[in-house]
């Protein structure tokens, strides 16, 4: 069943191309990622400053529900062939980052990428919505999470193996040459897209995705849910080195088993998301994830490797459920007119504790045995289970969601 929803999936041509954009993006934009840090450390010597490059492409998220707004004021598919294409220009610029002094090239450069992902997975997250058969959503996040993974695992070592050999630039047109491809394929897309909403208060425009996730009961839980589940997955993920060394007496290099284990469990769930979410309400499915994540993150504070690697499997298995959940629920519940918003901020309000919990978490590992930190992590998302799987988050909507437009751009 579940081959026979992904290959529907697959056969669906809109659905094709922005998974093969995905997979083609995903694996310059990570081999990118891992590249930023190397190359500003080689140039400045600073942890720091490698450290600030990563944080310089997630900054942008804090902005998503103001960024998320251009994708609900212009066409979608002409958007996303336009950042592509702007993407690909701004990291020829890089070629140009040959010392220290020019380093602010590089952070610039990072923070615009920040900006680009965030309207672009606004953009695209809508047009799938509107082009994309609703029972085929939580097939179509599924795959879509196996192909971002997928690329996670590969791209790091292309951009490592390419930076050693030639050097920063080689990535960078790497990652510039990704962005054209991409930009290619979604010109393929046969979409068509009605007019975009007219609406003379920004401020209004700014908060009709936070309303929308705030005001319903369907979206509010579900994003909550996973903004604990994030900020548990952060320090969950500020524990692996100390896991590795402390707990299994292993070198740093270990991880990456534990890695590649938990991304077969991601593999896995992402193949079965679509047939679970048609047999379960989100709710339960998320809940149900939550519960595994929770459950394996407790044990994995065990000092035994099989406990390790099994555990590491069921967190990858189990994280992503209540993100795929979420994302479907935007999707199928929120109005065309805002969704790009919506997107947006449910997109931020779930990543961004995560990136503040790996920086807790690092404080946090130096103080506090990671036997007393796991388990406590994995109590908390039990706990998020609950809260989600008993309706403790639910808030009847006071009034409609988000104000119709009265006009449309022509």
């Amino acid at each position: 069943m579940a081959r026979s929803a992904a290959s529907r999936v697959l056969r669906d041509r809109n659905a094709g191309l922005y998974l093969a954009a995905v997979v083609i993006t995903g694996f310059g934009t990570s081999a990118m990622w891992l590249t930023a840090g190397i190359w500003v450390k080689s140039l400045t010597g600073s942890d720091t400053l490698a450290a600030l490059a990563v944080f310089a492409m997630w900054l942008p998220s804090l902005i998503g529900p103001a960024l998320g707004t251009l994708a609900d004021r212009v066409r979608r598919k002409p958007l996303l062939i336009r950042a592509n294409l702007t993407m690909a220009g701004l990291l020829t610029v890089l070629l140009a980052v040959d010392s220290a002094e020019r380093i602010w090239i590089l952070f610039a450069v990072l923070v615009l990428y920040g900006v680009s992902g965030v309207v672009m997975d606004a953009a695209e997250t809508a047009l799938v919505a509107h082009t994309v058969d609703v029972r085929l959503l939580g097939d179509f996040n599924g795959l879509r999470m196996i192909a971002a993974e997928g690329m996670k695992l590969l791209a790091p070592l292309t951009g490592a193996g390419l930076y050693a050999r030639f050097g920063g630039g080689a990535v960078a047109l790497l990652d510039a040459a990704s962005f054209a491809l991409a930009a290619g394929v979604c010109a393929l897309l046969r979409v068509s897209e009605p007019a975009r909403p007219v609406r003379t208060d920004p401020r209004g425009d700014r908060a009709a995705g936070i309303r929308q996730v705030w005001r319903s009961p369907a979206l509010r839980p579900l994003v909550l849910a996973g903004s604990a589940t994030m900020l548990c997955a952060g320090l969950n993920g500020a524990a692996v080195y100390a896991l590795v060394d402390d707990g299994l007496g292993h070198s740093p290099t270990y991880a990456g088993v534990l890695y590649a284990a938990q991304g077969a469990g991601s593999v896995a769930i992402g193949l079965l998301a679509g047939p679970l979410l048609r047999r379960l309400p989100e709710r339960v499915f998320g809940a149900a994830g939550i519960a595994l994540f929770a459950t394996a993150v407790g044990v994995r504070a065990l000092p035994y490797d099989t406990v390790a690697l099994v555990a590491s499997a069921a967190i990858g298995a189990g994280l992503p459920c209540v993100l795929i959940a979420a994302m479907t629920a935007v999707q199928r519940e929120t109005p065309d007119t805002v969704l790009g918003r919506t997107a947006a901020t449910a997109n931020s309000l779930m990543m961004v504790p995560n990136a503040v919990a790996l920086a807790l978490g690092a404080g946090l590992i130096v103080v506090l045995d990671i036997r007393v930190l796991l388990p406590l992590t994995g109590a908390a998302g039990l706990l998020t289970a609950a809260l989600l799987i008993t309706d403790r988050w639910e808030r009847p909507t006071a009034g409609p969601t988000d104000p119709v437009p009265s006009s449309t751009e022509a």
